[in-house]
């Protein structure tokens, strides 16, 4: 009967009480830490201010119960955040199309102009001038343009 109760109490309960520290303190602590997210970890912060403060007995200002709230909700002012920067994205991405467009046009116009000043043709003008029989105006005549593409 001794010999029972001995390994009992020497063998038996520290071993099932090292079990039970191992289970809460290990296994039960990597759960939690498993499950605790970064919203969770931000949204405890108020707790342990208020916690804090009320075993300090300090007075609270509002401006940092204020603070508590804004990093519980944090998700909700982030959202609000992120919509007035894709605002702002989406309004500079119109201006930038509407500068793209405006320089397009100006590059389609540039070869009719350039044609307009092709003085490889000119011969020198003397006092008789001769009239060159005029051709009917084709749109085969005209050079193709097209944006992106060059021809040879």
């Amino acid at each position: 009967m001794w010999k029972r109760l001995w390994q009992t109490w020497t063998i038996d309960r520290p071993a099932a009480f090292g079990d039970w520290l191992w289970q809460i303190l290990v296994v039960e602590l990597a759960a939690l830490l498993d499950r605790l997210t970064l919203r969770k970890l931000i949204a405890l912060i108020p707790v342990v201010i208020v916690i804090g403060a009320y075993l300090h007995r300090i007075p609270l200002p509002p401006e940092l119960m204020l603070v508590g709230d804004a990093l519980a909700y944090i998700d909700v002012f982030s959202m609000i955040f992120l919509i007035g920067l894709f605002t702002r994205v989406a309004t500079i991405v119109a201006v930038v199309r509407q500068a793209i467009g405006f320089v397009r046009g100006m590059v389609r116009q540039v070869p009719g102009v350039l044609r307009g000043f092709d003085m490889r043709h000119r011969r020198a003008r003397d006092g008789t001038r001769r009239r060159q029989p005029t051709r009917a105006r084709t749109d085969d005549d005209d050079g193709a343009v097209v944006a992106g593409l060059a021809w040879a």
